[in-house]
């Protein structure tokens, strides 16, 4: 939705929106003619511009234009007439890509517009009960149970925000509140990068410390690499002996070196007669996935031994998330969306790269994406006096 159809229908010029918001002629200019809002300053311009258009008798449908990015710009017809607003049609630009991966905070006003005690999508995973069982949720979480019990190597993959931390967290939760008697490993990964020309890379000897580490955290661990692994794979053994299980859980594995990945092979090879020692699940993005793939030669002994699951996006079970996320707080899902929004945020986070075909649809429907967009969607409805987030307000953001 652009400024200047709504400028027309207002039966105002630019001339007077200057005079009552304070705006620069240029500033105004590029804000109507690309949609950009000034480099500095933008939230008071926002602010003087909304009070302009409701002075001017604004509807809520023509305040959303103050909330339209640049990359969705869009004729008001579709707004002003009353008709109802389409579903966006796929596309994808790095800007709009990089904007939904921006966290974006629910405003105090949008929280009293709908009625919310807090936000229900901060600090909203507190128990294994806040993660919400999608059927790709339960694979990984059994798949992940399974590898700590009997000592499995498994790698976990999702985009960014599809909730690969929280899963390993949720284990952690599990083990605890079951009173298993499993050992988790996890190497700090601070700074890790694939090469030490970025920054530290993970070797095999760190993560002998941080079994050591765990084991014993008073052992004085030996200098020499041979003395070394041979007395992590003593402690394991005992700790096996006493009815223990381990697993190293290692995040940012697609950050691992080459090296790195193929000691793991050895690590999982450490028994105890013909009984496993440890197990060990990999948690990356899908970088991860295409560096075990049967093609990569350097890593072939891993990948053949390495089970790779992925995190699927939310698509279909987007309402029930949603209305898990309420649900845990005693919100109302219906309270806050349309009968349309669902779908429209479905529709919204469906991308074919440029130049693309239909096929080559990828869907972004990841947990933190659709937690950023609906809160962007709130706090512009909130700001546009709208009663729901719908279609129309979910298409304008």
């Amino acid at each position: 939705m652009s400024l200047a159809p709504v400028f027309d229908a207002l039966g105002i010029s630019q001339a007077q929106v200057r005079r009552d918001s304070g705006m620069s002629r240029s500033a105004l200019s590029r804000l109507v003619v690309h949609g950009v809002w000034p480099a500095r300053g933008e939230t008071q311009a926002r602010k003087s511009l909304e009070q302009c258009l409701r002075k001017h008798g604004a509807t809520p449908a023509q305040l959303l234009a103050l909330f339209t990015p640049a990359n969705k710009l869009a004729p008001a017809s579709s707004y002003l007439d009353g008709a109802a607003p389409e579903v966006p049609k796929p596309t994808e630009t790095p800007e709009e890509e990089t904007m939904l991966l921006q966290n974006t905070a629910l405003s105090p006003e949008a929280r009293k517009h709908f009625n919310l005690p807090r936000n229900p999508f901060q600090d909203d995973v507190q128990s294994p009960d806040d993660v919400h069982q999608t059927s790709s949720v339960r694979y990984v979480r059994a798949t992940l149970t399974d590898c700590a019990q009997h000592h499995g190597f498994v790698a976990v993959v999702g985009e960014s925000g599809a909730g690969k931390t929280t899963l390993a967290e949720d284990l952690e939760e599990r083990i605890k509140a079951d009173k298993r008697d499993i050992v988790i490993i996890r190497p700090y990964v601070l700074a890790m990068e694939a090469s030490d020309q970025k920054g530290k890379t993970l070797k095999s000897s760190h993560i002998a410390e941080a079994i050591a580490a765990a084991l014993d955290p008073q052992l004085k661990v030996k200098s020499s690499p041979e003395a070394r692994f041979r007395q992590v794979h003593d402690l394991l053994k005992a700790s096996r002996r006493a009815g223990r299980r381990h697993l190293l859980v290692i995040e940012e594995a697609h950050c691992l070196p080459s090296a790195t990945l193929k000691h793991l092979k050895r690590f999982i090879e450490l028994k105890d007669g013909m009984q496993r020692l440890i197990g060990v699940a990999l948690i990356g993005q899908p970088e991860l996935r295409d560096r075990l793939g049967s093609q990569n030669a350097d890593v072939r002994e891993v990948a053949q031994r390495c089970e790779v699951v992925e995190l699927e996006p939310l698509d279909g079970e987007l309402e029930s998330y949603l209305r898990h996320k309420f649900a845990r707080f005693d919100l109302k899902y219906e309270d806050v969306f349309a009968p349309d929004a669902a779908d429209a945020i479905r529709a919204r986070l469906v991308h074919i790269p440029r130049g693309g075909k239909p096929t080559d649809a990828r869907s972004e429907c990841y947990p933190l994406v659709v937690n950023n967009l609906v809160c962007r969607a709130m706090n512009a409805a909130t700001r546009a006096g709208w009663p729901q987030v719908d279609a129309q307000v979910i298409g304008s953001c």
